[in-house]
């Protein structure tokens, strides 16, 4: 198993998510109104797909569109909404906030981070907006749980952050600190690109709209996750 592909899915309900397991998908990203690229979950929406498949789930911590993570107020409110998914079984999670500066926002991170107690969690496509990726991976490195980054290597997608993709998979290799979490390549991803990802030694991959054949409005279609999958797996 070790060096099999992994794949995750996102998944807006039990739905989807009992679909995208059907088709192969190893573990999921729980989000909520991807008009806004996706927000938490509620509690009750956590609960009925934990209920509804046994694979891990990955629950994104974000109230609002875009990167900021707001106002003290809106802070608390997420720290709030973590405590809750937490008490209801969520153990894994994805979160990324950055400074109007493009810098990443330790102070919210930190707090949404001691709510989570350990738990293991993806810094997500924030990263493609920093003003220094490397900068950003150096500050975020000694944070308990972090194992993995999301990341297309650009802001526009994987088409043009493929040169990004490979050096940091370069880097991972050797070691270098800060690059130890897990790349997690998605944003933009298509099945042509895989062959070059996965010759740079890259292994976990992640997908929302290839899911989803008919559209974000359609619930995540088997047969396409398990193109996937046999494409990993070829």
């Amino acid at each position: 198993m070790s060096n099999r592909a992994v794949l995750e899915v996102i998944a807006l309900d039990e739905r989807d998510a009992v679909a995208a397991q059907a088709g192969g998908a190893d573990r999921l990203e729980l989000v909520t109104d991807m008009a806004a690229d996706g927000l938490s979950p509620s509690r009750t929406g956590f609960t009925a797909i934990r209920a509804a498949v046994d694979i891990p789930l990955r629950v994104m911590l974000r109230l609002a569109d875009g990167f900021a993570a707001g106002d003290p107020g809106q802070i608390d409110a997420l720290v709030a909404r973590a405590s809750e998914l937490r008490e209801a079984g969520a153990d894994e999670f994805v979160l990324g906030f950055l400074t109007p500066h493009g810098d990443p926002d330790l102070v919210a991170v930190e707090r949404l981070i001691a709510v989570l107690d350990g738990c293991r969690w993806t810094f997500h496509r924030a990263i493609d907006r920093a003003a220094d990726r490397d900068a950003l991976r150096k500050q975020l490195a000694d944070l308990p749980g972090l194992d993995t980054y999301l990341t297309a290597g650009a802001p526009t997608g994987v088409d043009d952050g493929l040169p990004v993709l490979k050096a940091e998979a370069a880097r991972a290799a050797s070691g270098e600190p800060g690059y130890e979490p897990q790349i997690l390549v998605g944003g933009g991803l298509r099945l042509d690109h895989l062959p070059d990802l996965r010759a740079t030694g890259l292994t976990t991959f992640h997908i929302g709209g290839a899911a989803r054949p008919q559209g974000w409005t359609r619930p995540v279609s088997p047969e396409a996750v398990r193109a996937w999958r046999d494409a990993l797996d070829a």
